[in-house]
């Protein structure tokens, strides 16, 4: 028995619920600033893109997100309103396995889950003035002062992150 294709939008409506939209909210989100009850494709990426499922260098492809679209926009004119949006993202055939990969993911069980995690390494610190850094203020500054600290981070990938869930 294959899957209905709604199912291929869990990631999408896991990272929905992380963010705590429920099924009005993530309509109004979608369209956003659009007047009209739709859903444009424009509007859709931006979203995507504001919620960091779009672009490198782990968000979607420009073709992931157009075959995305494709499914959401079952008619093909090019918008999708809301009864559209709810047969191709909110389908209930598809909210028990959803809610059980769901739950999966963002660890609503008793164990952590073993994850990706996006982290920073220090590439460059310098504290102001130079002489902070050595131990020694200079004669101009009073003891009071604060050495600012300018820092220089680059993103790395952590794996095998364990997330921990609180009760």
């Amino acid at each position: 028995m294959s899957t209905p294709d709604c199912c291929n939008f869990s990631w999408f409506q896991c990272q929905l619920q992380k963010a705590s939209l429920v099924e009005n909210d993530t309509f109004a989100f979608l369209k956003a600033d659009n007047h009209g009850n739709f859903i444009t494709y424009s509007a859709f990426c931006e979203a995507l893109r504001q919620v960091n499922l779009i672009g490198l260098p782990y968000g979607l492809s420009s073709q992931e997100t157009e075959d995305l679209w494709m499914q959401v926009d079952i008619n093909g004119n090019g918008v999708v309103g809301y009864e559209e949006f709810k047969r191709s993202i909110w389908n209930s055939e598809c909210s028990e396995l959803r809610e059980e990969n769901c739950s999966e993911r963002t660890g609503d069980s008793e164990q952590g889950l073993e994850e990706e995690a996006i982290g920073f390494n220090v590439k460059k610190a310098v504290l102001f003035p130079r002489e902070a850094e050595k131990g020694s203020w200079p004669e101009n500054y009073s003891l009071s002062d604060h050495a600012p600290l300018t820092v220089v981070f680059s993103p790395v990938r952590i794996q095998g992150y364990q997330r921990v869930t609180r009760l």
